[in-house]
């Protein structure tokens, strides 16, 4: 992490909109029931969905559905997002955390439709994972602390031990309600798209 790093405009505007549209949600009920009705990423498994449409691959992750959902997400947001945003530029960060969000929710998806269910999608998680691992990734012997842990982790083996412990609660189902499988894809597109722009010598590391 660079000490003093000022929050670059993609990071703060995201941080904004996700804080507006949850506080507009929590104080407004009309605009609650919009963004549960139409923003939401819903997917069904019957042949017709009415309530699904293809821009919720990407308005889902301006919704949070608690505080909490909320804080942690921005949180690391603002944690990672700073430095990724000063060394890969605006436009390709902003780039890389859409393709990390829908293609954590295709992930999502996937899975649902294989084990015939349905889906209702909210927060930036998907996206937000995506960035833990182009961080730890870019930078894999910074230290992190990690509460409640007392001592410092590398962030390529706090990377390596979140996506293992996502993928064994997905698989066990002890944490329903949690899209386990949609932070372990926003792993998957982050690290390809990443390595695409490695061998196209857009990015170094």
């Amino acid at each position: 992490m660079i000490p003093g790093l000022q929050t670059p405009p993609v990071v703060k505007n995201l941080l904004i909109a996700n804080c507006v549209i949850y506080l507009a949600m929590m104080l407004i009920p009309s605009v609650n029931h919009f963004c549960g009705e139409y923003l939401q990423l819903w997917w069904s498994n019957l042949p017709y969905a009415p309530q699904f449409h293809s821009y919720q691959f990407v308005t889902y992750m301006f919704l949070h559905g608690s505080g909490y959902h909320l804080f942690s997400n921005m949180f690391a947001l603002w944690m990672f997002g700073r430095t990724l945003e000063y060394e890969l530029g605006s436009q390709r960060f902003l780039t890389y955390y859409l393709v990390c969000g829908v293609g954590a929710a295709i992930i999502q998806i996937a899975i649902a439709s294989l084990l015939g269910e349905n889906l209702v999608l909210v927060g930036a998680s998907g996206a937000v994972f995506g960035l833990l691992l182009a961080f730890g990734l870019m930078h894999p012997n910074n230290q992190i602390y990690i509460i409640p842990f007392p001592f410092p982790i590398k962030a390529k083996w706090f990377v390596v031990g979140y996506a293992v412990l996502e993928i064994a609660l997905g698989w066990s189902g002890v944490e329903t309600g949690i899209a386990h499988f949609a932070h372990v894809g926003g792993m998957l597109w982050g690290l390809a798209l990443l390595l695409w722009w490695r061998k196209q010598r857009k990015i170094f590391f």
